[in-house]
């Protein structure tokens, strides 16, 4: 990765069984997407089935945050974008949209990720590697202003 802008995903296509019976993607698919636009991501530092399944390590998803902010129907197509936010050690945090072509945002998801050691399951450090691959990620982006949606909290505000 040379460039600031976030990674941003091939495009992939609403199928007509992720419709629900509102006539829109149904909340469970907006992770699939998500999720694959993740894997997609995690393939420029190292993070693939090759390496889970030759080290028994892993990332997991801690903790989830998404936002739908507009609908997305069958036949659409968007893309993925992923971003680095914070990193240390065992963690990673990232920040997601889901992108119609004409530009605007569908839906955003904030996530936090353990490096997991399968054999226990327990948090492990992230390898040398694929850290510094990570940090490079997080560096090139650290100049893109702060996602708007990000660090949000779930509360009824009550006056």
């Amino acid at each position: 990765m040379k460039t600031n802008a976030p990674f941003l995903a091939p495009p992939a296509e609403i199928k007509a069984d992720w419709i629900d019976y509102n006539g829109h993607l149904n909340m469970a698919y907006y992770n699939v997407l998500f999720d694959d636009g993740a894997d997609k991501a995690f393939g420029e530092f190292g993070m693939t089935a090759d390496y889970v399944r030759e080290n028994g390590l892993s990332f997991y998803v801690a903790e989830l945050h998404v936002c739908y902010l507009r609908e997305v129907h069958q036949g659409d197509s968007v893309r993925v974008s992923f971003r680095v936010l914070d990193l240390d050690a065992k963690r990673m945090h990232a920040y997601q949209e889901l992108i119609h072509p004409d530009g605007w945002v569908s839906a955003t998801s904030e996530v936090l990720y353990l490096h997991i050691d399968a054999s226990g399951p327990k948090v492990a450090p992230i390898p040398a590697d694929m850290y510094n691959a990570i940090d490079d990620m997080r560096r090139l982006q650290s100049s893109l202003p702060w996602p708007e949606r990000a660090g949000r909290s779930i509360a009824i505000n009550r006056k």
